[in-house]
Order: structure tokens, then sequence, then C-alpha cells
């Protein structure tokens, strides 16, 4: 019997940074001269993202669009030890959000929680959410803990493959993944274009699901109240990639390098692969009916598109979320699934994420109709 999620919840921080705001903060901490600071506001226009959420963000109106919303950021930059800090205050609670909006979709309640998956590639604390979310929610002391840390974008992907795992050898298991990244906590001061585009693209934000391997309850067709059903995950290393994009923990926090050849790596292998993948599945690509790919950049987005052969509307959920909430990691496929499931989008839906690696997760699954 698949592993069927329940119920999803999302959440992001209260307070949104816009594009004016994000432009005139990327220019201060990043442009040390007039044509950075134009090749600065070029490239944040380019990335779609239209607002995003930062935990650092506060509710007093700025005076000037260049930082007062986001005092953290001073002149210099923040250690990583103070960075660390801020998930610590900060992480907690976003997680503890989406938590409780999955179990109420789901209509569970926590000491129902037999397992509980964390995802994160942005923040490392002892003890650390895990134990927040136990506490705060009244979890069982016997839980079964499992953090999926630092493997970037399509760690919740690789959490769903463990939660396969859980429900596969435990019938009875019902398990509680949830993503939470504070990106907007390593935003990266001085001139690297590569960390220029990162700094333009990350948010924040925390997605959750829970999950059984019982199916959802019976319904007479798939609606928005049906279940998805998870029927297999893959892996693949793409050769030769390594140094295009990487994820660092320096003295000034987490550093991403993102090269511009990403978009044409990923694009050159990815449909190959997939058939292959799909064939002993008896499935090809033209029967996938959904698809939710992480939108790790608008570039990223067209070019899997492309090799894909998609029409615009099949990428349409990944393209909103992006310009609704910017790439907010691991959490980010969470939000493209959970308005595909709201959607009634029909099966089967294919997930696709990437990280370092650079590495590609992908889950196939289908609508839960009992």
């Amino acid at each position: 019997m698949p592993l069927s999620i329940r119920g999803l919840g999302t959440a992001v921080p209260p307070h949104q940074v816009n594009q004016a705001e994000a432009m005139a903060l990327a220019e201060r901490v990043s442009a040390d001269s007039g044509n950075r600071a134009a090749l600065v506001r070029r490239i944040q226009g380019r990335t779609q993202v239209r607002q995003r959420g930062s935990v650092l963000a506060t509710d007093t109106a700025a005076q000037h669009p260049s930082g007062e919303r986001l005092p953290f950021y001073g002149s210099q930059s923040p250690s990583t030890a103070a960075r660390m800090a801020a998930f610590a205050d900060h992480a907690a609670p976003l997680a503890l959000a989406a938590v409780r909006a999955a179990l109420a979709d789901a209509a569970m309640v926590a000491p129902q929680i037999t397992h509980l998956i964390t995802v994160s590639c942005t923040g490392f604390q002892a003890p650390g959410v895990d134990l927040a979310l136990i506490h705060q929610l009244g979890l069982d002391a016997g839980v079964q803990r499992t953090h999926v840390g630092f493997m970037g974008c399509h760690g919740a992907l690789n959490g769903l493959r463990v939660a396969q795992a859980f429900v596969e050898a435990d019938a009875d298991a019902v398990v509680l993944l949830c993503a939470v990244e504070l990106c907007s906590l390593h935003l990266y001061y001085g001139w690297d274009p590569e960390k220029v585009i990162a700094n333009a693209l990350f948010a924040d934000g925390a997605a959750a699901l829970v999950a059984t391997a019982r199916p959802a309850n019976p319904l007479p067709k798939p609606g928005p109240d049906a279940g998805l059903n998870l029927r297999a995950t893959g892996s693949t290393v793409i050769p030769h990639t390594a140094e295009l994009m990487h994820w660092q923990i320096g003295d000034r926090g987490f550093e991403m390098g993102l090269s511009p050849r990403v978009p044409e790596a990923v694009a050159g292998q990815l449909r190959p692969w997939l058939q292959r993948w799909l064939q002993p599945r008896g499935i090809q690509l033209a029967d996938i009916a959904s698809w939710a790919l992480h939108p790790g950049g608008p570039r990223i987005l067209q070019a899997c598109a492309a090799a894909l052969q998609l029409e615009p509307q099949q990428i349409a959920m990944s393209q909103a979320v992006l310009q609704e909430h910017g790439n907010m990691s691991s959490a980010t496929i969470l939000f493209i699934l959970d308005r595909l499931r709201r959607e009634a989008a029909p099966g089967p839906c294919l997930a696709l994420a990437f990280g370092p690696g650079l590495c590609a997760e992908v889950a196939l699954l289908d609508r839960g109709v009992g």
C-alpha cells in the first residue's frame, strides 16, 4: 500500500519584503560602484520574485527603502554565530505554524504522530526544531526523530523517501514531515556574481505534511480533499557538475554558489533520465498530468520546461510560488504540491527538485481516491 499524504500545511513569515526593498538592500550589501549597482538591479528584476518573506523583517514603515525594515543587516556582515542565533529564535515558530496547518488539514492530533522528520539546510542547533515541535505540539516523548540536513532544495523529497520507508516498515506509522528554511539569514555581503544571484532568489518559508500507510478516505472522485499517494522516488547525480552549485559554511554565514551554467546542465540530462526512470513503471513523460517543478530560478524553470516539452500552464503553479514567495529551498516543493492538490490537479504528478552535486530528486504521485 503506498504512502498517503493526508494533510499539507504551509507558513511564511508575517512580514514580506517587496522587490524595491530587496533591490535596495542588495545594492547596499553587494554593489561598490554604479555599474555593479545597475547589474544588481537587472539581476533582481530578472528573478520574477515580486515579494518574499523574511523572519528578519519588521512591520516598521521604512523611511528609505534601504534596510530599515531589516535592522539585522548593518554596514558589516553578521557572523555565522549571529545568523545561527537568529535561526534558533525564528525557525521553530515558523515550523510550528506549518505543522499545525498540516495536522488540521489531515484532521489529526499531535499525539497520533509516531515519526517526526525535519528538513533544513539553513540552520543548525541542538536541541533543534524537532525538540521544539515535540514540546510545543505535545507530541509523544517516544516519537521517532530523523533529521534531513544540508541537502539543499530537494531535501523535502529526500524526507518523503524516509517517510515512505517508515510506513512500509510499519503499517500503523503516522509520519509528520516538516521543512523549514530561513534563507534570508544568509545574505551575502560583497561582490560575487554567483552569490548576488542567490541573494536575489532565496526567501524564508516552512511547509509540513502528515502521511500514513493508509489511503485517504474513499471519495467518488479526486478533489481538493483527496490525498496524494506516493508511488515511487528516484535520484540521480548529473556528471561533471559538482562545481556548478555549492552550499558552504563560512565565517559570515552559509555561502551559496550558483553558476549560470546550471539551467543548461540540468536541461541536458533531464529528459533522458526521466524517460529511463519512468519506463519500468509503465509510464511515459506524456502520461504525466501535473508537474511540481522546483523553481530554483526562472531560467532553471524555463530550461526544464523546454527540455520536457511542457506547456506554460503546466509550470504555472511553480512560477506563481516563485513570484509570490521566492525560492524557499526545501520547503518550496511542498508549497507547489499543496496548490496542486487544492486545485484538484489530475494525476499522475511528478515532483522534481535539484540541489548541490548537481543532484536531482523526483517523486511520482497519484491522486488518492481510496
